[in-house]
């Protein structure tokens, strides 16, 4: 599948078939994120793969109780090791962003979390007070294809030159 097709197709998935995520596909899901770029080349972050079902529940519980996260075979945490760092944030975003189409191209299904308690995300896997949970990413063998929601147009979302009036 090409770059444009993951684009296209990618939907978020909220229901995953309880299979294991191929260990072939999570290695290239990841590797997708480690040659995503960053501000600076810096960086600053750490994606913390759990596999493991009690802590993938725990996560959930965490995530305002959405128990897909805890269905998926692995949940991925997008973590910001400096995020005092202006675009500490945004350059998470962009590795999970990688992500999200690498699995897409891999079969797999995946959903943005930004929905979570933090302190609890920290606690349950012992992440430093020093640094920041940006969101999580459920990753799994789809159950349902999902759904395209509706976008903008080009016109309201690309305007020419200046700020539209």
């Amino acid at each position: 599948m090409d770059v444009f097709e993951a684009i296209r197709t990618r939907r978020s998935i909220r229901a995953y078939k309880n299979e294991p995520v191929p260990e072939e596909s999570l290695a290239r899901v990841l590797e997708a994120a480690r040659l995503a770029p960053s501000a600076g080349n810096r960086q600053e972050y750490k994606f913390i793969v759990v596999r493991d079902e009690k802590r993938r529940r725990e996560l959930a519980e965490a995530c305002n109780n959405q128990s897909f996260v805890g269905d998926a075979g692995v949940v991925i945490v997008g973590c910001a090791t400096n995020p005092q760092r202006r675009y500490a944030f945004v350059d998470v975003a962009i590795a999970m962003d990688h992500m999200t189409l690498a699995a897409r191209a891999e079969g797999l299904g995946t959903c943005w979390i930004g929905a979570f308690s933090e302190a609890r995300v920290k606690e349950i896997l012992g992440i430093p007070d020093s640094v920041s949970v940006v969101c999580l990413l459920p990753i799994g063998v789809p159950a349902t294809e999902g759904v395209m929601r509706g976008r903008k147009s080009k016109e309201e979302l690309f305007p020419n030159e200046t700020w539209p009036v």
